[in-house]
């Protein structure tokens, strides 16, 4: 009973996190700030705001301050993959829909497992092979609106490295386990402004655009990663990438209702071929962990 209580708790939090998450689109076609760089600032330095303001709360000074110290180098490249991505999508956002930016984003998983082999040579089952196609094939629909100029390719080009910066923080972090993403996040949330600052024109923005911005940076990006950070130790990692599925489900419904951007036929074909491969092959995966069978102890 207890492990179910804890296992209930995490996929809570995963799927509280994917769903602030999914808001990040609808919130940033409110602003009316048209420098994307000044988006990134004052998104970045709300997000670092709250991130260490939470790591202090819950570790204390001394327990902060000894989590930045124990990043390291994969820290330290963690960091740089959410300073890639985060900056991406803002400045995504201003080439191509919300819809493309998050569909691209479901692919992350499987992106991982290509990356993993590729670099690492961990074993990847025919299964997976399959669904890395079939998410290949849907990417492929999806960006085919650039060809014919009704989606910009630097906007899907974007899109495509959020995915690959996701990933590689996965694999980095798969394979250094002793790297905490909490530190991490900040570090690369707040080099994410510090770049901003450089390229900005006018950090000047009026008292809507600041609160949209506060919930944009804090809110989305901050609180998103606090919960997924807190409740995916408590969950199966495929489990976990199955409730983070809901984010890119949810983005374009809001974006949709609220903004009445309505996607683009290929955009949903391609994202619907993803959306099946990804959820398929996460499912199928979770069921093989679950039929694993536990070995007695034995004195």
């Amino acid at each position: 009973m207890s492990g179910q209580h804890t296992e209930r708790r995490g996929a809570l939090l995963v799927f509280g996190s994917a769903a602030v998450w999914s808001f990040g689109g609808a919130i940033a076609r409110f602003l009316s700030v048209t420098d994307s760089w000044v988006i990134v600032f004052w998104r970045s330095l709300f997000a670092a705001t709250f991130l260490l303001g939470f790591m202090l709360w819950r570790d204390g000074f001394r327990g902060t301050f000894q989590l930045f110290r124990s990043m390291g180098i994969a820290g330290c490249a963690v960091a740089l993959c959410v300073t890639t991505a985060s900056t991406s999508f803002v400045v995504a956002l201003s080439y191509t829909t919300v819809a493309n930016v998050l569909l691209m984003q479901a692919g992350v998983p499987l992106f991982a497992a290509l990356m993993a082999f590729v670099l690492f040579r961990e074993k990847v089952n025919g299964a997976t092979w399959v669904a890395i196609a079939a998410v290949i094939t849907g990417v492929g629909i999806m960006v085919s609106d650039s060809i014919g100029g009704q989606v910009s390719p630097i906007g899907d080009g974007l899109a495509l490295l959020i995915a690959i910066a996701f990933a590689a923080a996965t694999v980095i972090t798969r394979r250094h386990a002793e790297v905490k993403m909490m530190p991490a996040v900040c570090l690369g949330t707040l080099t994410g402004a510090i770049i901003a600052s450089t390229l900005a024109n006018a950090f000047h923005v009026n008292a809507t655009d600041a609160f949209l911005l506060f919930l944009f940076g804090a809110m989305n990006l901050g609180l998103g990663m606090a919960l997924f950070a807190t409740g995916a130790p408590l969950l199966p990692s495929a489990l976990a990438a199955l409730i983070g599925v809901a984010e890119p489900v949810l983005g374009p419904i809001w974006v949709w209702l609220v903004h009445n951007e309505v996607p683009v036929p290929r955009t949903l074909i391609g994202g619907g071929v993803v959306f099946t491969a990804l959820v398929v092959h996460l499912i199928w995966q979770f069921r093989q962990q679950q039929a694993v069978p536990v070995m007695p102890m034995v004195d």
